[in-house]
């Protein structure tokens, strides 16, 4: 989790496409509707579908579809899957390397971890408290409060047009 790169947040948006609907979407479609490039987005799904966030199917009316409940599917989640488990911060030790110590440092300096490490992993730890705490539902559910039913409707359409050339039978509505 060293830097939280562009990938999460592109994989972010395209799983919330998948929520509520039982369409597959292609990384392609999911990429066009969002305006990014397909090639990246393409690289981001397999990571997901190995951690079981989204399953794929092959063929004409394949595509990705949530790998289970997005009220299942935290933040967490999906920056570990992307991203893999990286520590936030990297210890170099360089309390050791003190000019003042030569090449032998005391047990004193080399005993326990450095305090610089302990606040970096406190943050760590928050920061991944707080993404574990938050699923995709719970923020499928805020965009829905701020976007108008228009949008839903217009993003149905784009992507039954989308099924449609494809020959995939139309999306069914959530609810």
């Amino acid at each position: 989790m060293a830097h939280l790169t562009s990938s999460v947040e592109y994989g972010i948006h395209c799983l919330l496409f998948l929520v509520g609907t039982e369409t597959s979407m292609s990384s392609r479609e999911l990429a066009e509707l969002q305006g990014v490039s397909p090639s990246f987005v393409a690289k981001i799904f397999p990571k997901l579908e190995k951690a079981g966030i989204v399953s794929a199917s092959e063929g004409v009316r394949g595509g990705y579809r949530l790998g289970r409940p997005a009220d299942r599917i935290s933040f967490l989640d999906i920056v570990d899957a992307i991203e893999g488990e990286k520590p936030l911060f990297d210890c170099q030790n360089i309390r050791l390397r003190c000019a003042l110590f030569g090449d032998k440092p005391p047990a004193w300096a080399k005993a326990g971890r450095c305090a610089i490490h302990d606040v970096m992993v406190k943050a760590e730890q928050a920061m991944r408290a707080s993404l574990a705490s938050q699923s995709l539902a719970d923020v499928a559910a805020t965009f829905g409060r701020k976007a108008p039913d228009q949008f839903f409707a217009d993003v149905g359409g784009w992507i039954d047009d989308h099924a449609g050339r494809r020959g995939k039978p139309p999306r069914e509505s959530p609810g």
